[in-house]
């Protein structure tokens, strides 16, 4: 783990434009947008969600309570003490990987969060995607079996296990709006996965006219990365590791704005993950 000092908190702005589906130092999100557009982009995926009903295992569901409840004020905890004016981002220390394709977020990002608990970089992106069946469509959130002994139907969690055992990986599912106790819950389990090394893999929902990741353009984009630390001010800010940051724009268009590592407001990032979630 490690710590990064003097990084401000800031969040991400809500933009305006089209539609695509796409499954140094931290660079910083915009300020938010208006809670209105929050709202907006939380009615638009409920109105247009074709994902199955999700079903948690009970192995699953007692973990997570464990999980929940061992992390429970873990953010309020790590407020740093005498640090007037200078918070700091605290890592498990991740190592970013370009995305091999426009649709390899999903493998990338599962080689990152691995690499946070042993910062082992330049994992084969082409075996994960086999272990995750990823496809031209991306890497499912949840539906479908990963390529690995006991599957649940949510690959991440599934092949991260795999990879890491005893890791205890966990789908947290959230609403398409979520509340301020699914922002708060959210940066209690930063700052619990990052005190125990490991990282946490986001499936962002990205709307025209609601937040989007850093570079990101105001598209409709379904996107994984790799949320491997938090500010230690009760983890307002946290920072993310996105597999596009490198990708050639012949591969990726608008690849070129964004970076590989970057910081955001924890409350906008669980926003954009609204109607998904992450796996922690």
């Amino acid at each position: 783990m490690s710590t990064i000092r003097a990084v401000s908190a800031t969040g991400a702005g809500g933009l305006l434009v089209a539609a695509l589906a796409l499954t140094g130092g931290p660079a910083q999100a915009a300020e938010p947008g208006p809670a209105a557009g929050a709202a907006a982009a939380g009615a638009y995926k409920e109105r247009t969600d074709t994902l199955p009903a999700e079903r948690l295992t009970a192995e699953q569901r007692r973990l997570l309570a464990e999980k929940s409840a061992a992390a429970k004020g873990a953010a309020q905890q790590s407020v740093a003490r005498g640090d007037v004016g200078a918070a700091a981002i605290v890592s498990s220390g991740a190592v970013q990987q370009s995305q091999i394709n426009s649709y390899y977020c999903g493998p990338a990002t599962l080689v990152i969060t691995q690499s946070a608990r042993d910062e082992v970089g330049n994992r084969s992106q082409t075996q994960a995607g086999s272990e995750l069946r990823t496809n031209s469509s991306g890497t499912a959130w949840y539906g479908i079996n990963a390529n690995v002994p006991n599957p649940t139907g949510y690959p991440i969690p599934d092949v991260l296990n795999h990879r890491l055992p005893g890791a205890g990986y966990v789908p947290k599912a959230l609403p398409y709006t979520p509340s301020a106790t699914d922002k708060a819950n959210f940066r209690d389990h930063i700052v619990h996965n990052t005190s125990g090394d490991y990282a946490i893999a986001g499936n962002a929902w990205e709307v025209v006219g609601g937040p989007h990741l850093v570079g990101h353009p105001n598209r409709e984009i379904f996107h994984w990365v790799s949320i491997d630390g938090h500010s230690d001010d009760g983890a307002r800010t946290v920072q993310y590791r996105d597999p596009v940051g490198g990708v050639p724009t012949s591969v990726i268009s608008w690849a070129g704005s964004v970076p590989r590592t970057a910081t955001i407001s924890s409350d906008t990032i669980t926003t954009i993950m609204g109607g998904r979630g992450y796996v922690w």
